[in-house]
């Protein structure tokens, strides 16, 4: 890995707003992440905490009613913000990719596979027909896609979730991206095809230096992928550091539940750990922590003042008043 961070987020933020402007909903709000080439960063929270509206406003591809506020975008030295949107579709599937949760809303129904899987290759790295079909091909059959040269020539929905799942990351991967965004990539893979799909993102890691940001819901993918790990919270990185510190030595109450809720092997039948209530509205959050209805040890003070970030460790931060403390 090098010094210098690949990706920077410096206290982006991203708002989602009605027609009239009367409803306003922080969906991010000043999130400050780095990764650098050759690095894995888990992003984890319950749904509705802004995960993959963080991932779309890295690759600008946010809906309409959705805007970048403030904050700083950069990807290799260059600032996304200031690109044109001709500008971002030449970095967006080239430098940077993102495999999106569901595939069907990444599939288009009307076009064969082998079309879909070989369209950037052809619009990004400007290749012929065949020499596109036949990179295709090597890539439905890296994905593990059984009979690649049939599959080509059929539509998705021909295909079960896990293949079409499969075939989104292969379009993703197609021109060998510097930063890929796997937004629950695993999610409807069985255990083995799961095993093998990471081990594959793995390997084009290692071998092109990839960057990348890790989506999910499941703590043991980020424990066995991931180098370091953001906590969402409605909206905010409430905490972030290196995967064993946070795994080892959570500060921030709502990690430590996270992290308490996971089954584990041996040692008895135990209850696991429940968080009580529900995730906030982020048109109308709490006074003072967003977490603070649901925590069992907040203070008086996380009920009237909304924590700042706090350097736990080298590497480590939490947005907590008891790590304040």
């Amino acid at each position: 890995m090098t010094d210098a961070p690949l990706l920077e987020l410096d206290k982006l933020s991203t708002h989602f707003v009605t027609a009239r402007g009367t409803r306003v909903v922080k969906a991010v709000d000043e999130v400050s992440l780095s990764l650098r080439a050759g690095e894995t960063l888990g992003v984890v929270g319950e749904s509705g905490s802004g995960k993959t509206t963080l991932a779309l406003s890295i690759m600008r591809l946010l809906p309409t009613a959705a805007r970048i506020v403030g904050g700083g975008l950069r990807f290799a030295g260059e600032d996304l913000l200031a690109k044109s949107p001709s500008e971002m579709r030449h970095i967006r599937g080239k430098r940077i990719a993102m495999i999106l949760q569901d595939p069907m809303a990444s599939l288009n129904p009307l076009f064969t596979v082998g079309d879909q899987v070989a369209e950037p290759v052809r619009v990004h790295e400007h290749t012929g027909r065949r020499s596109a079909r036949d990179r295709a091909r090597s890539l439905l059959k890296a994905v593990k896609i059984p009979a690649p040269e049939q599959r080509l020539r059929e539509y998705p929905h021909q295909m079960s979730g896990g293949m079409r799942q499969r075939i989104v990351g292969a379009i993703a991967m197609a021109c060998e991206p510097r930063v890929l965004i796997a937004d629950e990539p695993t999610t409807s893979l069985d255990v083995t095809i799961q095993a093998q799909y990471l081990k594959l993102l793995r390997d084009l890691q290692r071998e092109h230096g990839l960057a990348l940001i890790f989506i999910t819901h499941n703590l043991g993918i980020v424990a066995r992928m991931c180098d370091s790990v953001a906590v969402m919270y409605a909206g905010r990185v409430i905490e972030a550091g290196p995967v064993r510190t946070i795994f080892n030595a959570p500060v921030h109450p709502y990690t430590q539940a996270l992290i308490e809720s996971i089954p584990r092997l041996g040692g008895g039948p135990s209850r696991l750990t429940a968080i009580d209530g529900q995730p906030p509205d982020l048109a109308s959050l709490p006074a003072g922590c967003s977490f603070q209805p649901r925590c069992p040890r907040a203070l008086d003070r996380c009920r009237e003042e909304a924590p700042g970030i706090t350097t736990v460790a080298p590497g480590h931060t939490a947005r907590c008043w008891l790590a304040a403390k």
